[in-house]
């Protein structure tokens, strides 16, 4: 068995890869009338999440890390609301809903703690 190198040892990095690739299964039912109205945004804010974790991690400073988690956060914050309306509008039913929820929650308690230990080593 192979050891994780690089981004791919970074927990927060993995659980927010799991939230995006749900978000695309999911997003695969949506009205296809959406798929350039919210299924592309809350694909773009999803996929952004662990995308700006891995450019952060490639990045040559702990500040240009940061800068990348906070910019990680808002695409989370933004998929919230993207879920919130999703379900609203019936394209999500509420137990995946809150399945996804729950799986959004705890990438935002893991990125949060992440932040908040990379700038105590500034």
């Amino acid at each position: 068995m192979s050891e994780k190198k690089g981004y791919k040892k970074l927990k927060v990095w993995e659980k927010s890869h799991i939230l995006a690739i749900e978000i695309y299964k999911v997003t695969n039912e949506f009205p296809r009338e959406e798929l350039y109205g919210i299924t592309s945004q809350l694909r773009r804010a999803a996929f952004s999440v662990p995308l700006n974790i891995v450019e952060g991690h490639a990045s040559n400073s702990k500040k240009q890390f940061l800068s990348f988690l906070n910019i990680a956060n808002r695409s989370l914050v933004e998929t919230e609301y993207i879920l919130q309306i999703s379900e609203e509008l019936h394209f999500l039913s509420k137990q995946v809903y809150e399945k996804l929820e729950l799986l959004r929650v705890e990438v935002a308690v893991m990125l949060n703690a992440f932040n908040k230990s990379l700038r105590n080593k500034l």
